[in-house]
């Protein structure tokens, strides 16, 4: 999927009552750059501030209209694309910063684990100085003025302590669901099990337009979701293929299984198989040597 990109720091309104602003931070990670979304007029709630920018935070500030602030912010996950404007920007406007926690909330017991064998993260990278003003967890309702409220949705699985914003029938998914790219997973803080369970919780919600961190709007919410699932499917199928032929590590699988990809893309590749093979062991299908880490060698079992 190819998207015309927008100009950076150019406010635009996308939908009624939703205005869209975008961080210069295009990347292969990140596409055109993170969207930051306004909602509302006068006091006007923030979705997904950014990296740390200054000329973001003035594109934010200078585009409002006359008369309006910037009344709340709410961060989708702490990964450096994402959140680390949030605290500068919460000074300037005197709003406060919503979320789900810090950077390690939500973890299950074995990204603890694995976090604890030193198993670190790839991609956009963790911000781990987040620490949002206002705890927000599943189901709870930010209200954001004018009768209207968001409804945060607990995703774990592109990060442990990921929130999708429901708006009625419209959901702001973060890095969870995007049209132009399958959600980069990567140990301790991506989980593909709770991935695969956000998606079929998103699923039962009935949405009508997705509107992701990255990239255009997905209008056609269940098709996205049901490709993401089958892709996870698929990509599992074919590393336990891939290990009939023996025992092998994530970098190896990677580059069996990923032939036609840009080399510049493998290293994210080679952590969205070894998120695969951490899903396999824990439901004893495969098993590490010596340990369950990003340089094992797998086996399957039986």
């Amino acid at each position: 999927m190819s998207d015309p990109a927008p100009l950076p720091g150019q406010i635009e309104a996308i939908a009624p009552g939703i205005r869209r602003i975008i961080a210069p931070n295009p990347s292969p990670m990140t596409y055109w750059g993170t969207n930051t979304f306004l909602l509302g007029e006068g006091d006007v709630t923030l979705i997904d501030p950014g990296p740390e920018s200054p000329a973001h935070v003035d594109a934010i500030r200078t585009g409002l209209a006359p008369g309006e602030r910037i009344a709340r912010i709410l961060v989708t996950h702490a990964h450096r694309d994402h959140s680390p404007l949030a605290r500068p920007l919460a000074e300037a406007t005197g709003a406060r910063v919503f979320g789900f926690g810090t950077a390690t909330a939500g973890r299950s017991a074995l990204m603890q684990e694995l976090a604890a064998r030193g198993v670190t993260g790839g991609g956009e990278g963790v911000d781990h100085a987040f620490r949002p003003d206002v705890v927000v967890g599943d189901g709870e309702t930010v209200d954001i003025g004018n009768g209207a409220s968001l409804t945060a949705i607990w995703t774990p699985g592109h990060f442990a302590g990921h929130l999708c914003f429901a708006l009625g029938d419209l959901i702001f998914t973060g890095d969870h669901v995007m049209g132009w790219a399958s959600t980069f997973i990567s140990p301790p803080d991506g989980d593909v099990s709770a991935f695969l369970a956000s998606c079929d919780k998103l699923a039962g919600l009935g949405a009508r337009v997705f509107f992701p961190a990255h990239g255009s709007e997905v209008t056609d919410p269940a098709a996205r979701l049901a490709w993401l699932t089958a892709h996870r499917r698929e990509r599992e199928a074919q590393i336990l293929t891939a290990l009939e032929a023996g025992p092998a590590t994530a970098r190896t699988l990677t580059r069996r299984i990923y032939l036609d990809v840009d080399p510049a893309l493998l290293p994210a590749a080679e952590r969205n198989v070894f998120a695969h093979l951490v899903d396999l062991t824990a439901r004893d299908l495969l098993r590490p040597s010596p340990n369950l880490t990003a340089d094992a060698t797998f086996d399957r079992i039986g």
